[in-house]
């Protein structure tokens, strides 16, 4: 449909259709609040591929922030410390700007909570995303299955924003500390948590291991070790 059409021409941003619409829509947007509601979506197409649908209860915010890096704030680069702490000008924030976004948008809404938010646009200062924002207690959102489940008092953080319990819900949040602890983890457990063994391979690893365990013991206690450990 239409929405396969809008997907296409987003992914060719060179195109002189698409950059005569971004051209236009960032001076649009610069005229704006940093943090204002949208009356609708600027990308519906890619709203509702990650939930947003178009009836009440859901709210979309749109939100500029400024490009760049973070520059350390002191006064006249004075760090007072260490050489290794006198960096001032080309520091990285660790966050990405969306994951900013979506803080400022929650902020803004406390008693709405986020679902998710995409880029935009951008210009050669600014940075704009939009933010989809849920009403928890709307019958609307209470009432629809598919949704539903942001009611529950455990995503209570999508609302009061703060980034050290709002990274186990955001999609911006968690995706490098993912990476990082599957990092931790060896091929070989990772194997095992995603085929875990039947009883009788267990078994015969520990036969494996320990061939002669059953050597010292009558035929009774054997087979009641052999149920145990395919019970087990």
């Amino acid at each position: 449909g239409a929405y396969k059409y809008m997907q296409e021409m987003y992914r060719k941003k060179q195109s002189e259709v698409l950059r005569f619409l971004l051209r236009v829509r960032c001076w649009q947007y610069r005229q704006l609040a940093a943090v204002h509601r949208a009356p609708r979506s600027s990308r519906p197409d890619k709203a509702r591929r990650l939930g947003f649908r178009n009836k009440q209860g859901y709210v979309i915010y749109r939100v500029r922030l400024r490009r760049g890096g973070r520059k350390r704030p002191v006064p006249k680069g004075c760090t007072y410390g260490k050489p290794k702490t006198h960096g001032v000008n080309q520091l990285k924030f660790q966050r990405c700007l969306r994951s900013v976004a979506e803080e400022r948008a929650g902020r803004r809404c406390g008693s709405l909570r986020v679902l998710n938010s995409y880029w935009v646009a951008q210009d050669a200062t600014y940075k704009f995303f939009e933010v989809i924002l849920v009403d928890p207690f709307h019958k609307g959102i209470r009432h629809d299955a598919k949704i539903q489940w942001i009611v529950n008092p455990v995503h209570t953080p999508r609302a009061s924003w703060t980034y050290i319990r709002w990274k186990n819900f955001s999609w911006t949040g968690q995706g490098t500390r993912v990476q990082q602890d599957y990092r931790r983890v060896t091929s070989r457990q990772l194997e095992e948590a995603q085929h875990p063994q039947s009883p009788q391979e267990t078994l015969n690893a520990f036969l494996n291991l320990f061939p002669n365990f059953f050597y010292y013991f009558d035929h009774e206690i054997n087979w009641e070790l052999c149920t145990l450990f395919l019970v087990e």
